[in-house]
């Protein structure tokens, strides 16, 4: 993610700040409390209350909601099964904003033509992918908010496969815990194995109706809409399989490694 400031004004340590002390008196069991006052980020405070925290009423509206917050509708939450909100095409953000740890003139560009996709690990099918085998899937479109760490949002449209369509396809061990991500701009991820089979999580081939641009991440990246931004990574060049816990490029560095719903 870039790092920029998306809410000048506002004071997103104090948003923090109040959003923890609201939920400390709202949450009854003891973990869930302790999960919310460790990892409770600008960003999560949004994704929380589903508020884009660009000015002071949004601000409030989202304190406002977290107030009304509790172990149900925390549970509610984190629901595997949930679904993310969808959006009409009328409120699509454009445009897209870019995000990434790096600048957008420092965007990699990949060769269509000599690109393969590894995947590796708990799988029956250990073997390359060319983009040809994935577009002939299945695909599907979803028209949903990405919300990042650092307190925007903004709404796109991604197509693709159903990453759960694909793991089926090659033979991944579904009770494996974690599925990993490695990319062509040396960032890597990982997520839990309930999130990789939820129907709205997709490997994005397309961005609004286009071949995914590669300042989104061509040649695909993985859309999470249930999770921030820095669990949904760019250029992936390498899936894989595991129980050992793989980590990741923020979360090694101290961010909330569920990073979400």
């Amino acid at each position: 993610m870039s790092i920029r400031r998306f809410i000048p004004g506002l004071d997103g340590e104090a948003i923090v700040k109040e959003a923890r002390r609201l939920l400390n008196s709202r949450i009854e069991q003891p973990s869930r409390r302790r999960f919310f006052q460790r990892t409770l980020t600008l960003g999560g405070v949004a994704l929380l209350s589903g508020c884009n925290l660009s000015d002071e009423p949004s601000v409030e509206t989202a304190l406002e909601r977290i107030s009304r917050f509790n172990d149900t509708v925390q549970g509610w939450l984190f629901d595997s099964a949930r679904l993310a909100p969808t959006y009409p095409e009328s409120m699509i953000t454009r445009p897209f904003p870019f995000n990434a740890y790096y600048g957008e003139d420092e965007v990699r560009h990949i060769d269509e033509a000599s690109y393969r996709l590894e995947v590796t690990g708990m799988v029956a099918d250990k073997r390359s992918w060319q983009l040809g085998e994935l577009r002939a899937m299945a695909q599907t479109e979803q028209i949903t908010r990405h919300i990042c760490v650092e307190g925007w949002s903004a709404i796109g449209r991604w197509g693709g496969v159903r990453f759960s369509d694909f793991l089926r396809r090659v033979g991944a061990d579904t009770t494996a815990r974690y599925v990993g991500f490695k990319c062509a701009d040396d960032y890597y991820t990982s997520i839990d194995m309930p999130t990789a089979l939820h129907p709205q999580t997709v490997l994005a081939l397309t961005y609004d109706g286009q071949t995914l641009p590669a300042k989104y991440g061509f040649p695909m990246k993985l859309r999470i809409p249930t999770k921030l931004g820095y669990k949904n990574p760019k250029h992936i060049q390498a899936i894989f399989v595991t129980n050992t816990y793989p980590g990741g490029y923020w979360e090694d560095q101290g961010y909330n490694w569920f990073g979400g719903s």
